[in-house]
């Protein structure tokens, strides 16, 4: 038996074994579409007058990114009482330029505005919301990322669950995005998000147990200071701080119905950089915290729930690759002859299906969020720099798992080149 052949028989071996998970990824992305299609909306009960609503601390931690402003801007329109909300730009800016303009828009601010700076970045996000926490009055801690922007009754509808349920430690707004139709990558970051938004986070919420975006978000100041702060070694700092407060028994909230407007990334090194760095984040997290996840208090289907989010996800990512592969060997090693037409077209249509959940997903998750305009350019996209993509996230999941050591990249956001231009 010669090389080709021997490469040939390997490669529909590995084929069929890597098939085998690759179907069960699969079942799970159908059954959390059916379940999607089936399920409807909840809708947010509207606050009534007279409320005593809680002193209220907006943070926006930014190095370098004169959006920060447009995002304190549109939280100056809250329709919240003006007496009990106070507004924090953490300004880690090691560019001259944007701290000045940072500086200069929260002096014209009438002090509704605040800066703090701590002259070196150490701990990234998460050692600047510890920082920013030194200053803030708040009972409710909100923080966005700088390139957000939120309606004028964001705050109230966020903070409205606190009131209603004291044993609610966070509420997580649903996120949206101003940028999305840029280019064939935003269009795919975009439904790369609005999948796991329309499919997996519904099922967590469900569950117990929504995790933490990192915007958008609202934290009872009691809670960050019982479960020690921000970690400032977690690349996700969102997703390492809610499995923290799950298992001290703080519940989570998360409104579907509430959002808040972000960018996505419009750059295929912005978008491999992001994937890749929540991947190993979401990792590290997961085995950070897998004693307390696993011998915690939480419920099995809550354990088995947390740990495909953190975790077993992204092996779907090792066995995609593994059996696309695998495939192109195996298809394109075999001895030559005539091609059966009707049978490779019957064989690659069964195929498709059955391995196809993430995609068809996808696609149910635009529908449900009435935007079917980015279908077709995000499956292009999927099919291209999505296999990229992959890669990227394998990466990620495989330093974590190996404990190697990871630095945070900052990705480009359209925002900081228009406000840049804006505030000169």
């Amino acid at each position: 038996m010669d090389l080709a052949t021997h490469v040939h028989y390997i490669s529909f071996l590995l084929y069929n074994i890597f098939l085998i998970p690759m179907i069960f990824f699969s079942v799970i992305y159908y059954m959390a579409a059916i379940r999607s299609i089936l399920s409807r909306d909840e809708q947010q009960e509207a606050q009534k007058k007279g409320v005593n609503w809680p002193r209220v601390t907006v943070q926006i931690p930014t190095c370098n990114e004169p959006v920060a402003i447009r995002c304190a801007k549109s939280c100056l329109q809250f329709d919240y009482p003006k007496d009990k909300v106070e507004i924090i730009i953490g300004d880690d800016s090691t560019d001259t330029l944007t701290s000045e303009s940072i500086s200069r828009f929260a002096q014209e601010s009438g002090g509704r505005v605040k800066v703090t700076h701590r002259g070196q970045n150490n701990g990234f996000k998460a050692g600047n919301l510890n920082h920013m926490l030194k200053y803030s009055n708040g009972e409710i801690i909100v923080i966005f990322d700088s390139d957000f922007i939120a309606q004028k009754d964001f705050l109230k509808r966020i903070v409205a669950p606190f009131i209603k349920d004291p044993a609610i430690g966070c509420v997580q707004a649903e996120w949206d995005f101003m940028n999305e139709k840029t280019n064939y990558i935003s269009k795919l970051s975009s439904t790369l998000l609005t999948f796991y938004y329309s499919l997996i986070v519904p099922i967590n919420k469900r569950v117990g147990v929504p995790l933490l975006f990192g915007s958008g978000e609202a934290v009872r100041k009691s809670v960050i200071v019982d479960v020690g702060g921000w970690d400032e070694n977690s690349l996700t700092e969102d997703t390492d701080f809610s499995l923290r407060v799950l298992n001290r028994g703080y519940r989570i909230d998360y409104l579907g119905d509430l959002k808040v407007f972000g960018e996505v990334p419009y750059t295929l090194k912005g978008l491999i950089s992001q994937q890749r760095r929540w991947a190993y984040g979401n990792t590290r997290a997961f085995v950070g915290n897998i004693r307390s996840i696993i011998f915690g208090p939480l419920s099995l289907l809550q354990k088995m729930m947390i740990t495909y989010t953190t975790y077993v996800g992204y092996v779907s990512n090792f066995v995609f690759l593994l059996f696309l592969i695998s495939g192109f060997v195996f298809f394109f090693s075999q001895p030559q002859g005539p091609i059966d037409v009707m049978k490779f077209v019957t064989n690659t249509t069964k195929m498709m299906l059955i391995t196809s959940g993430f995609v068809v997903g996808g696609v149910i998750a635009l529908h449900k969020k009435n935007k079917m305009n980015l279908a077709s350019s995000s499956l292009i996209s999927t099919f291209t720099v999505g296999v990229l993509v992959s890669v990227s996230v394998c990466m990620g999941f495989f330093n974590a798992v190996i404990g190697k050591q990871m630095e945070w990249s900052a990705i480009k956001k359209e925002g900081n080149v228009t406000y840049a231009l804006d505030t000169v």
